[in-house]
């Protein structure tokens, strides 16, 4: 009797667990017609290089030697062809009309929370930036050839180039650093490759978390970049995880720098958990299929056994590909196979203008970016023409099972590129397909910014919320400059509430790249209006004093504003003021009075516009 008590009990306790779900795969319908299947390799062992161990701290003094890779071209020469023709449509725009303003929207709009100066540049373009935040509240950042730990209060707990913090006197260059959150076993995985990239010594290194801190130190492994032993190297890695396995996508280029063809790689993440013990992997190659990205799960947990995965045509199509890796490499009879989905027709745009100079920023191509799967939904993202050459961000919504159907929006404006997209869901359910994008904007007008839009369940954009400004434009080896091959969002699973951080690159005055990185909040108050300069802040914060004073400057007189306290639900707590605001600088004090700590968000509104917002945290 005492047994079955027990096991009861066992079993409500269980229950109560948070939900680290392993999802099941949304099964294949058998009579879609595959497009084709890829040949497996032998499996192999991955060589252990060692532990690294972190200090608690490294101040960002040090100098950073950086090593500049070959930069690999798409599929094939037509996309230069096309961007030169994309180009002249928009000079033939830029004469005619000015830049389009931002539209009003009644769907969630980003606001923008804890934000502060990220990986520093280490002289070189681009910054490749990527991010991952764990469920306890640990930030681990990356751009080429750095890598930082933070809380989620923007304090600093290590910083160091990516050479040092690896530690392997065999490698002398590293670069495309990519680092995820595993919010089903609590970990993180950091990847990066030796660079400059030939296939002699073309390698991918990958180092796992011993905890769920950052700093407790990693497990350090090796894995072969040219896998074919045909001379050619890896390159333009998409990472993603499944229940027990990490996926590593990417494309093989001969020393030449011609592409010879897309490859995956599959490994069993047990043993990198683990540490000092073996790391089974193979891979797949004979695919169709160019930057191949494997989908993670969405929210919290994980899903498989294998995993899909979605890739784009560099040159623009109207079909795009979908993967199915059928099971894990301990199943044995795994199989990889695609089809090709019909979606909009797609292609290249023009390549960026910069404010202030004639450098123009290569917007690359139309190869996939980003994406995750959710309750029966792929959702990706890459970059193509929105109108007259323009770039736009290109997301995309698959249902998978039954039927493989694409819907694709292109969020754009006139007169300004938006690329390299990085994609998250912004949901508390899985029914729920609404997402934030992260993504960088350039134009004629202003400097090479960080952006966010949200896009809802019914797949309506919000206009786009300024992240952190370009202050200078960006020169370092002529035009075209190389602008990204991607940025990083990571979605918090277990915030109380929707909750994202963005890792991306802006202009400085110095005219290179600097990162910025920034927690992404929503709320249905309308869209923000660049009204206000950056110069919105509120003191003492955090707040323990009975009063705090909110200051901003204002760049026109308004007779109407609003300043309203939101909790992070987005529900008014409290309506502060409704009046007149001037030109230059605004000051207002406000009593705490009986407020429960916590974190709230200060809206400022004009004409129903959120015009600034600003993050506090009460203290009692």
């Amino acid at each position: 009797m005492k047994q079955l008590q027990f096991f009861a009990t066992i079993a409500c306790l269980l229950s109560l667990l948070p939900a680290f779900a392993q999802h099941a795969k949304a099964p294949m319908n058998p009579q879609l017609q595959k497009a084709g299947s890829a040949t497996k390799s032998a499996e192999f062992q991955a060589q252990f290089v060692g532990e690294i161990h972190t200090p608690s701290a490294d101040l960002k003094w040090k100098p950073i030697l950086s090593h500049r890779a070959i930069e690999h071209e798409a599929e094939n020469e037509e996309v230069e062809r096309i961007k030169e023709q994309k180009a002249l449509l928009k000079l033939q725009v830029e004469r005619e009309t000015q830049p389009a303003t931002e539209p009003q929207t009644t769907t969630v709009s980003p606001i923008i929370g804890t934000n502060f100066l990220g990986n520093t540049n280490d002289g070189s373009s681009p910054m490749d930036n990527s991010i991952a935040i764990s469920n306890g509240g640990y930030i681990v950042s990356v751009a080429n050839a750095t890598i930082e730990f933070d809380d989620e209060n923007g304090n600093n707990l290590y910083y160091n180039d990516i050479l040092t913090f690896i530690g392997d006197p065999n490698i002398t260059g590293v670069c495309d650093p990519v680092v995820l959150y595993d919010s089903k076993d609590d970990r993180f995985i950091f990847f990066c490759q030796v660079c400059p990239i030939h296939s002699s010594d073309s390698k991918l290194l990958i180092c796992f978390s011993k905890t769920n801190n950052p700093a407790n130190g990693w497990w350090y492994y090796k894995i072969t970049g040219n896998p074919l032993n045909d001379g050619s190297g890896f390159d333009y890695p998409k990472l993603g995880i499944s229940n027990n396995e990490l996926y590593v996508g990417g494309n093989l280029y001969f020393d030449n720098g011609n592409y010879n063809q897309s490859v995956v790689y599959q490994i069993e993440k047990t043993g990198g958990y683990s540490g000092a013990g073996s790391l089974t992997w193979q891979y797949w190659y004979n695919l169709t299929g160019f930057t191949i990205c494997p989908l993670s799960w969405g929210q919290q947990g994980g899903y498989g056994p294998g995993i899909y995965m979605v890739s784009s045509k560099s040159g623009g199509d109207n079909k795009v590909y979908f993967y199915d890796l059928t099971d894990d490499l301990s199943a044995s009879a795994e199989q990889l196979n695609w089809y090709s989905v019909a979606t909009t027709a797609y292609s290249p745009a023009g390549n960026a203008n910069q404010g202030g100079t004639g450098v123009q920023l290569d917007n690359g191509d139309c190869r996939m970016l980003s994406g995750f799967f959710l309750n029966g939904t792929a959702h990706f993202a890459f970059h193509s023409d929105f109108q007259s050459g323009y770039t736009g961000i290109n997301y995309n919504r698959m249902t998978v099972g039954g039927t493989l159907t694409n819907v694709s929006s292109v969020l754009g404006l006139s007169g300004y590129d938006y690329a390299y997209p990085s994609v998250v869901s912004f949901a508390t359910t899985p029914s729920d397909k609404s997402v934030m994008v992260g993504f960088l904007r350039s134009g004629s007008s202003i400097y090479p910014e960080i952006r966010v839009a949200n896009c809802d369940d019914a797949m309506n954009w919000s206009g786009s919320t300024l992240v952190r400004q370009g202050d200078g434009y960006v020169s370092y080896t002529g035009s075209p400059e190389r602008w990204g091959d991607y940025t990083g969002t990571s979605r918090r699973h277990n915030s109380s509430s929707p909750s994202i951080w963005l890792n991306g690159m802006f202009g400085t005055t110095a005219n290179n790249w600097n990162a910025w990185v920034a927690e992404v909040h929503g709320i249905n108050v309308g869209v923000e209006s660049p009204l206000l300069a950056q110069s919105m802040q509120v003191s003492p914060n955090p707040v323990l004093v009975e009063n705090y004073s909110l200051s901003f400057d204002l760049a026109e007189k308004k007779d109407h504003i609003t300043i309203e306290l939101m909790d992070n639900t987005g529900k008014m707590v409290q309506h502060l003021y409704e009046g007149r605001a001037y030109l230059g600088k605004n000051t207002f004090s406000f009593n705490k009075a009986q407020l429960s700590a916590g974190t709230y968000y200060l809206l400022i509104s004009a004409d129903t516009h959120i015009i600034a917002n600003e993050k506090i945290v009460i203290l009692n």
